[in-house]
């Protein structure tokens, strides 16, 4: 198969055109120039969009990302060559679904490809599926390392067995392990149920005898505690007298710090009933701050009024001076227009036109009367007439033409202008000295205004001032008194605010403290406690260990007499026991089978890999030596494709990871390349894509992998996307590069 041309509204391409050839293809293009997304848009076009991908953490469906820029559908068009005929493929929107109105046309016609879908485009036209084009053909942007898939497995062993493609190793060991997981694992298999349930069984058995013993246990326990709290209770009576004295005098002391915090506020409230509110003096404060405020802006206003009254003076002057005053700029302006006119305006022609018409009509009578020679002689006076008529209008032309230059240059001379239009020119700069004027004057009206309403914003500010510090100080006249009076304010409410904060503490405490109960005696001593009895908090706390142990015996005995009532009969137990040993026996039996299944397919399997890893090892060898001039002869492939290479002279391989990132790619590109002619069908020439495949090679191994690619492009169609302009220059006339 060879592409020929796409045309993409795909992501950032717009209606684009990539025309190819075929052989090589060097497509240049700068970072963020299309080329991942023209790859992106080939597999696209062959295998569609994967509609079940979502976006999630770090990645972008591709549904999504390809959206086009600029709006619109996502559509494209290829043609390509295939079975010796051009076809021509179309994708586009349907409905919801990106890509999935599909058709494929023999190019030029109407007519359909037989049985080429939407879902099997790609894998009819390349012979393979997206996921073995992907890890063969398909050489994405960082993307030459490969990973296993079960078709690709497929396709390898088919190499070096009977040819069949149908059975894989990975699909039939996770059947196995399936079946095997199924048997035994962790929690969730067969086995571990049926030994989970034999275990609930055995616990179950063992539960009845431990609670028969925890029940006799119990119910002895819980008589001797029983005597031993009676014994504690009546000792810890004896104390409760002597108890009850000290929180008398407790509740007598919290009492009077009540009473003396409720003076000290009823006192302090008193002194601040005659004042405004917290708020309403700190907002006092700040319009005091504000009124220096004020005082300062004032005198920067009252310090600019000299200088915009004399700026306004002199422009006003500036206005009221030349041949226009006093005019308006308007009337100066109709005005210069007028003269300018009349200065520009063209001299009379009307005379001597006359003069001329005339002059000719005496000339012709005279020719005629010429003519006629026999004619009368008073009708030559009409010639004579004429001729004597043209002078007199003539002189009148002339003397009209001498009396217009004369205004005009009257009225030049009265502007003192060299041209007519220096006259407008004068008019303008009237107009702008009388809008400089007028500026100069709003200028000068506007500090005016803001002095004025600054000074009436003090005066009402120091007013306001004074009458809030009145309500409770009406002896303050000035503004330092306003300060003081403010302060003293504050400091009564902040001393009323502690107050409370103490009445609120004492009445709290005073709440917490009620009022003892019991006989304190008249002199209010307590009878002392008995003597060899340990202390009240002593005998608490054996009191509350014994009665906590007593609890929990008392459930102890609850829960051993619930157990014994609710296990059921032990003979059941013991015959689903035995159940349960037999079938764990045969399920056990099937396990040990299937382990042994697993170790002869991994047998098989083993020797199946050894008779195709040699040929892939070796074809990747080979072209590991083209790619690196020979320094790397070897190449050793995993089955989980882990690549490793051997220079040339060295006596063990080194692990891909260990290698530098260039020559890990070249390996990896390697066994690409192995793996495309090895596993790729043979009849179709499936184009090799790749995207900046050679950023990490050096100049060197960059010209070998192009002198590979020269050749391998006598087989195969190439697309080769960089973003480097090194490739072209290496090549030089060999292939002209595509920009993009």
């Amino acid at each position: 198969m060879r592409i020929k041309s796409m045309t993409a509204s795909f992501g950032k391409l717009r209606n684009a055109r990539l025309e190819l050839k075929p052989g090589f293809n060097l497509i240049e293009a700068p970072n963020e120039g299309g080329k991942s997304t023209w790859c992106a848009f080939l597999r696209a076009m062959l295998y569609g969009i994967p509609t079940r991908e979502r976006d999630r953490q770090g990645y972008i469906a591709e549904k999504n990302r390809y959206q086009p820029w600029a709006g619109g559908p996502m559509e494209g068009e290829m043609n390509l060559t295939w079975n010796g005929r051009d076809i021509t493929l179309c994708r586009g929107p349907k409905g919801s679904a990106p890509f999935a109105a599909f058709s494929a046309v023999y190019t030029g016609t109407e007519e359909s490809v037989p049985g080429l879908t939407a879902e099997n485009c790609g894998e009819i036209l390349l012979g393979v599926s997206r996921e073995v084009y992907e890890r063969s053909a398909f050489v994405g942007q960082g993307g030459a390392a490969i990973g296993a898939d079960a078709e690709l497995e497929r396709r390898i062993a088919a190499l070096v067995s009977s040819g069949e493609e149908d059975v894989s190793y990975t699909e039939v060991e996770g059947r196995l392990r399936e079946w095997q997981r199924r048997r035994r694992y962790n929690k969730s298999g067969l086995i571990p149920k049926l030994e989970n349930e034999r275990a609930v069984l055995d616990d179950t058995l063992a539960r009845q005898s431990r609670a028969r013993s925890q029940a006799g246990e119990a119910a002895g326990e819980i008589e001797r505690l029983t005597a031993r709290k009676n014994a504690i209770s009546a000792a810890l009576a004896v104390h409760r007298q002597a108890e009850n004295r000290d929180r008398y005098e407790k509740y007598q002391t919290a009492q009077a710090a009540l009473r003396s915090a409720q003076a000290e506020v009823e006192a302090l409230q008193a002194a601040a009933a005659r004042m405004p509110d917290g708020e309403t003096l700190r907002a006092a404060q700040g319009d005091l701050a504000y009124h220096k405020t004020l005082e300062a802006n004032l005198r920067l206003a009252e310090g600019q009024l000299p200088a915009a009254q004399a700026e306004a003076e002199t422009l006003e002057q500036a206005a009221g001076e030349g041949l226009f005053a006093p005019m308006s700029p308007d009337e100066a302006w109709r005005q210069a227009s007028q003269d300018r006119d009349r200065a520009a305006a063209r001299p009379p022609r009307g005379t001597g036109l006359a003069a001329l018409l005339v002059l000719i009509a005496a000339a012709a009578a005279a020719a005629v009367l010429f003519a006629m020679r026999g004619a009368s002689p008073w009708l030559w006076g009409v010639p004579g007439g004429g001729a004597a008529l043209a002078v007199i209008l003539a002189l009148m032309g002339a003397a009209r033409t001498r009396s217009w230059r004369s205004g005009a240059q009257a009225v030049l001379d009265k502007y003192a202008a060299q041209y007519p239009d220096d006259i407008l020119a004068q008019a303008s700069a009237y107009r702008e000295r009388h809008v400089a004027a007028q500026e100069a004057r709003r200028k000068l009206e506007a500090v005016r205004a803001a002095a004025a309403d600054l000074r009436a914003q003090r005066t009402d500010l120091t007013q306001s001032l004074l009458d809030t510090v009145h309500i409770f100080e009406p002896h303050v006249t000035d503004l330092f008194g306003v300060s003081a009076a403010l302060s003293r304010g504050l400091s009564v409410r902040e001393k009323l605010t502690a107050a409370l904060v103490r009445l609120e503490g004492a009445a709290a405490l005073a709440a917490s403290l009620p009022r003892p109960e019991g006989p304190v005696g008249e002199d209010g001593a307590a009878p002392p406690p008995p003597m060899g009895e340990t202390s009240p908090q002593q005998l608490a706390a054996q009191l509350a260990a014994v009665e906590e142990e007593l609890a929990r015996r008392k459930n102890d005995l609850a829960l051993a007499t619930g157990e014994l009532n609710t296990l059921g009969d032990s003979a059941l137990f013991e015959a689903r026991r035995e159940e349960l040993g037999e079938e764990l026996e045969r399920r056990g039996q099937e396990y040990d089978a299937l382990t042994l299944s697993l170790e002869a397919l991994g047998a098989a399997n083993a020797t199946l890999q050894a008779r195709f890893s040699p040929a892939l090892n070796a074809l990747a060898g080979e072209i590991l030596s083209a790619l690196t001039g020979g320094k790397y002869a070897k190449v050793g492939l995993s089955r989980q494709f882990e690549a490793s290479a051997q220079e040339a002279d060295a006596a063990l391989p080194r692990s891909a990871l260990a290698l530098s990132q260039g020559t890990a790619e070249q390996v990896y590109l390697a066994v690409r390349l192995a793996v495309c002619r090895l596993a790729l069908p043979e009849e179709e020439s499936v184009p090799l894509v790749l995207d900046d495949a050679l950023g990490a090679f050096d100049d060197a191994r960059m010209a070998l992998a192009l002198d590979y690619f020269l050749t391998l492009a006598e087989e195969r169609q190439i697309l080769l996307f960089t973003c480097h302009t090194r490739e072209a220059g290496c090549l030089g006339g060999g292939a002209a590069p595509i920009l993009l």
